[in-house]
């Protein structure tokens, strides 16, 4: 198993806190395979097995529970009375009404929650008004950069990276050893997977071949600027019939589902939030390229990567206008803000002028940077170039 120490350690430190522990994520990154680490954490500990009580909903052997009310009464019967009970609940949201089981173990005593799920509904409607301020929010991503380059040992960094941008970052492609193949075949089923259970079921979509367009165009068009009228214009011109409200609500789906993110938009010299005209990206680029086809674009996929390491790093993120310009990431936490240019390379003088002049408008004084895939370091007028590999890989704090 590949240690994914950032979110163990989160649930290490929140171990025997009277809270739930919600940890979601897209299908295949890598939420139960944190779970069986954190459980051998817990008996590596002190914990006794029989503490440990574990189901995972996508097992065909936990497929005889049709209600909450007998599972939730299983699960009691195994309580161990005078100690804490770690209670793992994997995929629980195939269960119906599964909130009233979560709602029920969180309110005893010798009880730790702990549940993934892989759509967002799991965090909305009765869920949420049942556990409102009781629950933490650990969202799982595919390995990162990082991840991926300290398994392979290989100190070739540009290598790895090239190697990182093809298969992506679902943990069990380390081990088909790069086998085109066998790793498209694996994409592939989680692309159906993720599709099927997580958005056409759920959703009760009819026209498979128009949300499937909508994905392409969406996993084609990352980190650019588009709308859902551009996207329903497209797709008519091709045939594709369709209406914008349709448009938004794929969208919405597959966002719920965690195979992309959106990005909103914030007018820095107006100081508002946009409402209009979003940026997406994918939550893995071997996802996109199982997909679309060979590598391309490799500007737009470092933006994605970049954008996938702001969010695992906590940031809350926006893409930015002032006046006529775009500027790629505005980042928040609670040390301020930030502005971020992502760009493959800035050694050609024009490139550089170009990425320049959106931060240069920006008149406030809080950090702005260009991320580069060039290794050159360098400071234009309190605007710093940095390298995409050492921010990557944690050599460089932003």
């Amino acid at each position: 198993m590949i240690k994914r120490d950032d979110y163990l350690n989160f649930l290490i430190q929140l171990k025997d806190k009277k809270i739930i522990k919600v940890i979601t994520g897209i299908r295949r990154c890598g939420k139960s395979t944190l779970f069986d680490l954190y459980k051998d954490y817990l008996i590596t500990n002190g914990v006794d097995k029989n503490q440990i009580i574990s189901l995972n909903f996508e097992d065909p052997k936990n497929s005889i529970y049709n209600n909450w009310r007998d599972l939730y009464d299983v699960i009691e019967q195994k309580l161990q009375q005078d100690k804490i009970n770690y209670i793992f609940l994997d995929e629980i949201q195939v269960i119906d009404q599964f909130e009233k089981i979560v709602d029920g173990l969180f309110i005893k005593n010798n009880v730790d929650l702990y549940i993934t799920g892989s759509n967002s509904y799991m965090l909305s409607g009765e869920l949420a008004t049942y556990l409102t301020g009781r629950y933490m929010q650990i969202h799982m991503l595919p390995l990162s950069f990082k991840e991926y380059f300290e398994y392979k040992n290989d100190n070739n960094e540009l290598k790895i990276y090239q190697e990182y941008i093809e298969n992506g970052g679902f943990p069990y492609l380390v081990n088909l050893h790069n086998d085109k193949n066998l790793i498209r075949n694996y994409l592939d089923g989680i692309y159906n997977t993720v599709l099927m259970k997580d958005v056409i079921s759920r959703n009760n979509i009819k026209d498979v071949m128009i949300l499937d367009s909508v994905v392409k165009f969406i996993f084609d068009n990352i980190g650019m600027i588009v709308s859902t009228n551009k996207i329903s214009n497209t797709l008519n011109s091709n045939n594709r019939k369709n209406s914008v409200n349709t448009i938004e609500n794929y969208l919405s789906n597959l966002v719920d589902s965690y195979i992309i993110y959106k990005v909103d938009r914030y007018d820095i010299k107006g100081k508002e939030y946009l409402k209009t005209l979003s940026k997406y990206y994918v939550c893995d680029l071997g996802l996109r390229n199982y997909l679309l086809g060979e590598v391309r674009d490799l500007g737009s996929i470092l933006e994605n990567i970049i954008f996938l390491e702001l969010k695992r790093l906590g940031f809350n993120i926006y893409t930015g206008k002032i006046d006529d310009k775009e500027i790629d990431f505005i980042i928040k936490d609670h040390e301020g803000i930030r502005y971020i240019q992502v760009s493959l390379s800035v050694r050609d003088e024009n490139t550089l002028k170009r990425e320049l002049e959106p931060l240069e408008c920006i008149k406030d004084n809080y950090p702005k940077y260009i991320i580069t895939l060039d290794y050159d370091t360098n400071n234009y007028n309190g605007i710093k170039q940095i390298s995409a590999i050492d921010f990557l890989l944690g050599r460089v704090k932003l």
